[in-house]
């Protein structure tokens, strides 16, 4: 009598794969942050086996570059969009107020990617690829209306002013952003 080999399972297609592990690192480290992230968390919270982590990404490193990098790109129009009705310097010197004012209160776990992404990139090289990238799309869009020099002081002052609004436990009124915004670019407050 000769055996029956078992049957197989069918493969599953699964064209979206990679994406939701992408999506899901992203999640994953929203929640345990960069030093937290294990290809095990990203695999269940992308609910697939492990090697599908190995099959789509060379290393944990490559695939959290990809996340960065897909997190990036996902909010950097939603920055641009920001300035679409932008038609002078003191309308955007409101558009970077209303950006610092309602970007402080954006859903917390944005800032949480967002400062992980700062703090991996200091260790990390291939990283810095990734902040200089979106910072390069965000000072592309300041400097439609301001020059380089002033939209890289701008950008700059944008990170550190939602930076301290974020993490502070007094916070500044957004007449006051206004006024360190418009004295930086020089419009009379």
């Amino acid at each position: 009598m000769t055996a029956v080999p078992a049957a197989r399972s069918p493969r599953r297609y699964d064209p979206e794969r990679k994406s939701r592990i992408i999506d899901a690192a992203i999640d994953v480290i929203a929640e345990h942050g960069v030093a937290g992230t294990t290809s095990r968390r990203i695999a269940a919270a992308a609910d697939v086996p492990l090697g599908s982590l190995t099959y789509h990404f060379a290393t944990l490193e490559d695939l959290l570059t990809q996340a960065f990098q897909r997190f990036a790109e996902g909010i950097s129009p939603r920055y641009a969009a920001r300035f679409d009705d932008v038609r002078d310097l003191a309308g955007f010197v409101d558009a970077v107020t209303s950006l610092i004012s309602g970007d402080a209160d954006q859903d917390p776990r944005e800032w949480t990617v967002s400062y992980e992404l700062y703090l991996a990139a200091l260790r990390n090289p291939a990283l810095r690829n990734v902040t200089e990238s979106w910072m390069r799309r965000s000072r592309a869009v300041l400097e439609r209306f301001v020059d380089p020099v002033t939209a890289r002081g701008v950008d700059a002052l944008i990170e550190g002013l939602v930076m301290h609004m974020t993490l502070s436990t007094t916070t500044f009124s957004r007449a006051e952003t206004r006024t360190i915004i418009a004295r930086f670019v020089g419009v009379p407050g």
